[in-house]
């Protein structure tokens, strides 16, 4: 099946609740069991999942999981109540007291901040590294490193890692790979095709689709599985089975809305590159990209989250909030993925630590980060005309 038919389709049994086409919304805690020997044997659904306690999953989760899995592969999906927890959690199964982990320097900020507070309390040493480094990463395995962490593009500089060759080297000293894939979706990067152990989704983002939910995910290859299943057990965690059934409805439309997404965020992209006032657009699907090359070799398509930056001239903070505080269809929110769409300042420079940044030298530009949603195009392109003629005013 092609990946449409998939988010369709996948994680529905309508023959099995007499042809509901929705899988039902179970809010569970107790599970009750017949028999004495049904209790001391592994009970399972009709898809073979096992059912033993409400924390432990119901035919809710296990009906997305299982959409999840089929859309980005892997053995197993489970999951989480929010994308951070899909990203700690892995953290917490892989490592231990004692061991080292790499994680690049492009890593969602608050990962970043769970690697330099509790992991690295709990006696975990945390090396970040550059995101371009490639197969040169096989210079910083040591023997005790069990976690390569990477993120491709990052979510705040949009540098695309070369995964296949950090994973081949990884694999040698017998490290887990641990991929955000977030900005790229289930649709648009399969992870497993590429040496990925563990796949961590921000649920959130453009598989919900609709900035009413917090979720995560957590995929995993058959050999990686059951230390990450044992993780979650121990923590007890897991999702409201009413956000399941807000996400398994936004996936159902995921492979109709990243289509316009992509070409949407292309449009602005382009129409950016050509402004006065922008330094440099921040979009791996731009052939005038540094990560293009990777992107296009790996890629099946590109999301709407990208960045751009300023010329020096037009980056003080008085144009910045006459642009940014008067936009009509833009709003400012931590967010992306859903159908509105948003524009934010950032500052890269402050959560870096590995390697040097602002790209291509332009230290004196602000950045902004861009997420296109489902508006008219033109209308957005209105938008930021108006917006960046308040801030050349300014």
């Amino acid at each position: 099946m092609k990946d449409g038919t998939k988010a369709t389709h996948a994680g529905r049994r309508p023959k099995d609740y007499d042809g509901v086409v929705n899988p039902p919304v179970m809010h569970a805690s107790t599970i009750l069991y017949p028999t004495v020997e049904h209790m001391r044997s592994e009970r399972t659904t009709r898809a073979g999942d096992s059912v033993t306690y409400g924390v432990h999953g119901t035919e809710t989760t296990f009906a997305l999981e299982t959409a999840i899995r089929a859309l980005e592969g892997g053995y197993r999906t489970r999951l989480q109540p929010s994308g951070l927890v899909a990203c700690t959690l892995p953290l917490l199964a892989y490592a231990s007291a004692g061991d080292h982990v790499l994680i690049t320097d492009s890593v969602y900020g608050p990962t970043r901040a769970f690697c330099d507070g509790m992991l690295t309390r709990m006696g975990v040493e945390v090396e970040y590294y550059d995101p371009l480094i490639g197969g040169g990463i096989k210079q910083l395995l040591r023997k005790n490193t069990t976690v390569v962490w990477v993120e491709s593009p990052g979510s705040w500089t949009f540098e695309v890692q070369d995964i296949p060759a950090i994973a081949e080297a990884a694999h040698t000293v017998g490290a887990t790979v641990i991929m955000d894939n977030t900005w790229a979706s289930p649709l648009y990067y399969k992870p497993f095709e590429h040496g990925v152990d563990v796949s961590t989704q921000a649920v959130t983002k453009y598989i919900a689709g609709h900035s009413d939910l917090v979720m995560g995910s957590v995929t995993c290859t058959e050999e990686a599985y059951d230390r990450f299943q044992r993780a979650q057990q121990e923590t007890g965690i897991c999702p409201s089975p009413d956000d399941v059934f807000l996400a398994m409805r936004g996936l159902r439309t995921i492979h109709v809305r990243l289509p316009h997404h992509m070409q949407a965020g292309l449009q602005v992209a382009e129409w950016l590159a050509g402004r006065e006032e922008v330094a440099e657009v921040m979009h791996p699907a731009l052939p005038t990209d540094p990560g293009h090359a990777l992107w296009k070799r790996d890629f099946l398509g590109a999301s709407s989250l990208f960045a751009f930056i300023l010329k020096p001239e037009f980056s003080g903070p008085e144009g910045q909030a006459a642009m940014l505080d008067n936009m009509n269809l833009f709003g400012m929110g931590f967010s992306w993925g859903g159908f509105e769409s948003l524009l934010i300042p950032i500052d890269p420079p402050k959560i870096r630590t590995a390697t040097q940044w602002p790209r291509a030298g332009r230290a004196e530009g602000a950045v902004m980060r861009i997420h296109v949603g489902l508006e008219d195009v033109g209308d957005l392109i209105d938008d930021l005309d108006e917006g960046f003629a308040r801030l050349r005013g300014a």
